[in-house]
């Protein structure tokens, strides 16, 4: 790529993702909580509930400028390859990672593909119930969190509970309804020494749990 062609994609990426945080507050009014941990430039892993596709957009706009500039949305390659259209807008404008959950190779390998964009010291905002979520109870964890906690302690992660985002954009409608919104963020959580797999997914669904401003909620 080009001097000026990579100078044209950083601009399209840098209006893009003004454009959207701005629209973001102006449809839902969004607020966010810090709650347990506060705003930080520090390298992160925000995981999130997941309810809409615009999750990732609503939630980086309650980031700062500069690390909603090295924050990416990590995303299914199933729906999102599906055609040039869908990954343009997936990667070039909205600068998401792409992983794919039939993979067959080791550079597939989603855990390999988060590392990578970890290793050139950006954060991502990662769904650990590993697909949108359309009924009232938060589905168990995959194991993504807990492998890349254990490959990489130095990075934080920060759970984040997204309220009302599946009313204003509902799964298969493109076009959002005015609705407020919040967006709370809470204290790190990590794996302790010797902590079991199962044991670490749980305590982290529970920590994103207790977030859910909800006070009727099942789980």
């Amino acid at each position: 790529m080009s001097k000026l062609a990579l100078r044209t994609y950083t601009l399209l990426q840098t209006v893009t993702s003004v454009g959207l945080s701005a629209m973001a507050w102006a449809v839902t009014g969004v607020r966010p909580i810090w709650s347990g941990s506060q705003p930080s430039d520090r390298q992160r892993i925000y995981f999130a509930n997941h309810t809409s596709h615009g999750d990732f957009i609503l939630l980086s706009a309650c980031l700062s400028e500069t690390e909603r500039a090295k924050t990416h949305a990590i995303a299914a390659a199933e729906y999102w390859g599906k055609s040039r259209l869908r990954r343009f807008i997936a990667e070039d404008m909205l600068s998401s990672v792409l992983i794919s959950r039939t993979w067959t190779s080791e550079a597939e390998h989603p855990i390999s593909i988060m590392l990578s964009v970890l290793e050139q010291g950006h954060s991502l905002i990662i769904f650990p119930e590993g697909t949108r979520n359309t009924s009232d109870e938060l589905l168990p964890f995959r194991s993504g969190l807990y492998n890349l906690s254990m490959a990489r302690p130095d990075v934080e992660l920060i759970p984040c509970w997204i309220e009302n985002m599946s009313r204003v954009l509902p799964k298969g409608q493109f076009l959002p309804v005015p609705l407020l919104c919040r967006v709370v963020f809470g204290a790190p959580v990590a794996v302790a020494p010797g902590e079991e797999r199962r044991a670490f997914l749980q305590r982290a669904r529970e920590a994103l749990l207790a977030l859910d401003p909800r006070p009727d909620r099942d789980d």
